[in-house]
């Protein structure tokens, strides 16, 4: 049996945005403040980005996201560093005639949500949570094992650490959760099974900069190569209309395509996209490195064994068409504290099952329904039936004509609904 050098009640592996959002959201918590709980990351802290040089990958985040990060007082310190709103959203089928578009002002909002870049998120709850000075975190350390100890009814994990300087470490947890990604280390130490499978895609992410305006929209046509989205990016913070001329790309393409994108010089690259997206944002001016992510959907059976649960990525990846993958995992996060403080406050200890087996019932549904959506839009818009192609035409048209309807899809883009 290992004995532990260090012990604490909830060990969080993965400094990510969710792990970070997670560890805060506990120590910010009122029922939860008390319960003592140490963050373990793997990498090194994040680049940052200024001016005109943007991080590649971003994220949008909905108003339910939002939310969860102004409970927490993170999200002055993003929108400070700098944040893009959007107050619509325009897609379209590249096949067709049919265009959706979606705007703030049908639910009487300002914007619809923000795109952010990850390391300015990152670096914002990061910067927050070590002002807390309440969660001991372990930097450039890796899980390499896990025991469990214990009873099924009362267990106890221990994770086997390695630091930067190549010493062991040993932890004791009462309840371990693995925010560590869609490659997740410890899912797969702790026999986590997953059903998954290539897209036989490739993402392409960069930064471009468009000649016309993006206006503050989230800009996506639908190929049946894979969808194309430019999403709206601003070089300062703050809403400015003038700034308006730098989107972050995310192209989604079959994976031989994608080579060739990748293989293109920047020039040409250029004149690419340009043509992909039909000009809606004239000439692409310039690009920045670009980066090509081969596309898996991953999805754990179960999110929970004794004593270890899984959230964000290392329990769900899902496509990238709609942006929702992190806001699944704030979902999870906001789903996970709220089982742990409501043991709190009634007095159950950490190491009850019934804490994990809510959690999972209260994600696991939400979660397979989003995947199952973007599955189905992904096969739909992929698809080179012309019957198949009319229909989705009209039914894109009939959508947008159809002004309550048009309101209930952004409010579940928005977080305001499960869907």
């Amino acid at each position: 049996m290992i004995e532990p050098d260090l012990t604490t009640q909830i060990a969080i592996v993965g400094g990510g945005m969710v792990g970070l959002t997670l560890a805060l959201s506990l120590v910010r918590t009122e029922a939860t403040q008390h319960v003592s709980v140490m963050l373990i990351e793997a990498g090194t802290p994040v680049e940052e980005f200024h001016g005109a040089q943007f991080d590649p990958r971003v994220v949008a985040l909905s108003e339910a996201s939002i939310q969860q990060l102004q409970k927490l007082d993170v999200w002055p310190m993003v929108v400070g560093k700098r944040a893009c709103p959007y107050s619509s959203m325009s897609v379209w089928d590249g096949e067709g005639t049919g265009n959706i578009q979606f705007h703030a002002r049908d639910l009487h909002r300002d914007t619809l949500g923000y795109i952010v870049e990850n390391s300015v998120l990152v670096r914002s709850l990061a910067e927050r949570l070590r002002s807390s000075g309440r969660v001991r975190v372990l930097d450039r350390t890796t899980v390499v094992g896990i025991e469990m100890q214990g009873s099924v009814h009362e267990p106890s994990v221990v994770l086997s650490l390695r630091d930067s300087s190549d010493s062991t470490i040993t932890l004791n947890a009462d309840l371990v959760i693995a925010a560590d990604g869609a490659r997740s280390q410890l899912r797969e130490l702790a026999g986590f099974a997953t059903r998954e499978w290539d897209y036989g895609h490739a993402a392409i992410v960069t930064t471009v900069e468009v000649a016309a305006s993006h206006e503050h929209t989230c800009w996506q046509r639908f190929t049946q190569d894979g969808p194309i989205a430019l999403l709206p990016l601003q070089k300062m913070p703050g809403f400015n209309r003038a700034d308006s001329h730098y989107c972050s790309l995310v192209w989604s393409a079959k994976t031989s395509l994608a080579q060739e994108l990748m293989a293109l010089e920047d020039g040409a690259f250029c004149q690419a996209l340009a043509r992909a997206f039909e000009y809606r944002l004239g000439e692409i001016k310039s690009v920045q490195h670009r980066v090509s992510i081969p596309l898996r959907q991953r999805h754990a059976k179960t999110y929970t064994k004794p004593g270890i649960a899984l959230v964000g990525d290392a329990a769900h990846t899902i496509h990238p068409l709609a942006g929702q993958g992190v806001n699944l995992g704030f979902y999870d996060v906001a789903a996970l504290t709220a089982e742990i403080a409501r043991a709190c406050e009634r007095q159950i200890p950490l190491t009850d099952g019934s804490i994990l087996r809510r959690y999972q019932r209260a994600r696991q549904t939400h979660n397979l329904a989003a995947m199952a959506s973007m599955e189905g839009f992904k096969r739909l818009f992929g698809a080179d039936n012309l019957p198949l192609r009319w229909l989705r035409n009209q039914g894109m048209t009939f959508v947008n004509n159809q002004f309550l309807l048009k309101k209930q899809l952004a409010k579940i883009a928005a977080g305001q609904l499960s869907g």
